[in-house]
């Protein structure tokens, strides 16, 4: 499973390629549906159960091209993620034997004496 996710890490850029392309192509063919309610099958009801509203090419499209957008979401998410994490502290990375000191605290700056008259 690593040596996909390693090919997949490498691929990064061409799929974030393919992902804007799919998100550009779902914004036109969402944008070409009809304003009346018609995308997805939302809206009038008497064109729902019509042979135009089952079989609507563009509502498809949508779907398909948002499956698609998930699907690849998904992906590059899974692809770049790190190994899984424990429920460990950050000090448990910590080699032992280092101890850390406290700050050393600066000697205030010397006043110069005033001169006698």
């Amino acid at each position: 499973m690593d040596s996909v996710k390693a090919f997949l890490h490498d691929w990064r850029i061409v799929l974030l390629i393919i992902h804007v392309g799919v998100t550009a192509a779902m914004i036109v063919v969402i944008l070409l549906q009809r304003s009346e309610g018609g995308g997805l099958g939302m809206g009038r009801t008497d064109a729902l159960f019509s042979v135009r509203g089952q079989a609507n090419v563009l509502s498809r499209m949508t779907a398909i091209f948002a499956g698609i957008f998930f699907f690849l979401s998904l992906l590059m998410a899974w692809s770049v993620g790190g190994p899984a994490r424990t429920g460990g502290s950050i000090m448990d990375s910590v080699p032992a034997g280092t101890t850390s000191a406290p700050p050393a605290i600066p000697a205030p700056p010397a006043t110069p004496s005033a001169p006698n008259r």
